[in-house]
């Protein structure tokens, strides 16, 4: 661990899959950590670290909340979402309300920081685009959206470009495209790789949305994070930047990996395909690589067994302890 400094960074979520490996690295590099959750989270994530940092509850609709953990920031990063693209579908006023809403009052809020030093802000580099008329797609490319997980995503996105115009607030933007890894919820809606490989430990059918041909990009989680805590002290002249492994698989190839590596066969149902899905998302990740000196190091074989391994002795445990 490196000796620590004197920033104090504000992680928003810091008690999900993202935020706490966020947290993990910035300890690593010396930075002091809050995390700012909802009352009451599992703190399952964070158990390891917990005397390390700092921790705000609150709700993240509540101004008051906000302004209270913004407290002496050096830097924050914005890493919360309540929804996913098809809870997002289901109600579009709860992602507006939620997540649009409550981001603006964190920007007012931040602007009142004199200390504040930059936000960064994780949105979606696999719905922001919509369909792309380019593989791989480039920061330039356009973005029409085809859910409103993305649409709330490019308008946050729009609102850190006008702060910056306006008051010159200084930000960061991460479109990730798919992180997986250890602490993903297998049982969530999101995060196919968790999700699959959990069902093929509990031998239980795995169900495909449309005919499997659906490419994506995976980036494993510990790859992400480098990036992130990276981009604290390096400068640079761009402002938006996609982050992924830069390689595309089809969920018939992923199942196929999957299948390799556990040595395992399992059940694969197909069924009809979702209207918000886009066919093909590649990210090209060459201006981060250039921009700040880095590259995903983790295949996605090395990924998946990983994380197999990991779901693997947590079902073992669980065993043990309810036989």
């Amino acid at each position: 661990m490196n000796k620590k400094n004197t920033n104090i960074c504000l992680v928003l979520g810091g008690g999900g899959f993202i935020g706490s490996y966020l947290c993990e690295a910035l300890l690593d590099k010396g930075y002091k950590v809050r995390i700012f959750e909802k009352t009451g989270f599992d703190k399952k994530n964070i158990s390891h670290m917990i005397n390390q940092i700092e921790i705000f509850e609150g709700d993240f609709n509540n101004v008051i909340n906000i302004r209270t953990a913004l407290f002496d920031i050096d830097y924050i990063f914005h890493s919360i979402s309540s929804t996913t693209p098809s809870i997002s579908m289901e109600n579009p006023i709860f992602d507006i309300e939620t997540n649009l809403i409550p981001t603006l009052s964190l920007l007012h809020e931040a602007l009142k920081i004199k200390k504040l030093k930059k936000t960064f802000f994780l949105s979606s580099g696999g719905t922001v685009y919509g369909v792309p008329n380019q593989i791989p797609i480039p920061e330039s490319h356009s973005t029409f959206p085809i859910c409103p997980y993305g649409i709330i995503k490019n308008t946050i996105e729009h609102y850190f470009n006008l702060y910056e115009r306006l008051f010159g607030f200084k930000y960061k933007i991460f479109r990730l495209s798919n992180p997986y890894g250890e602490r993903q919820n297998p049982y969530g809606n999101q995060g196919v790789i968790s999700v699959f490989l959990n069902k093929v430990i509990l031998d239980e059918k795995i169900e495909i949305w449309g005919d499997g041909e659906v490419i994506r990009d995976y980036i494993y989680i510990k790859d992400v994070v480098e990036l992130l805590v990276n981009s604290i002290e390096i400068e640079t002249s761009n402002s938006i930047y996609n982050v992924g492994s830069g390689v595309g698989l089809s969920l018939n190839q992923l199942i196929s990996t999957m299948k390799k590596i556990t040595q395992k066969s399992f059940n694969v149902e197909y069924r009809k395909g979702r209207t918000f899905d886009v066919p093909t998302n590649i990210l090209d990740i060459s201006l981060a690589k250039k921009d700040f000196n880095w590259a995903p190091t983790t295949m996605i074989e090395e990924g998946i067994n990983l994380l197999y391994q990991n779901l693997r002795n947590q079902n073992i445990r669980k065993q043990l302890v309810n036989p």
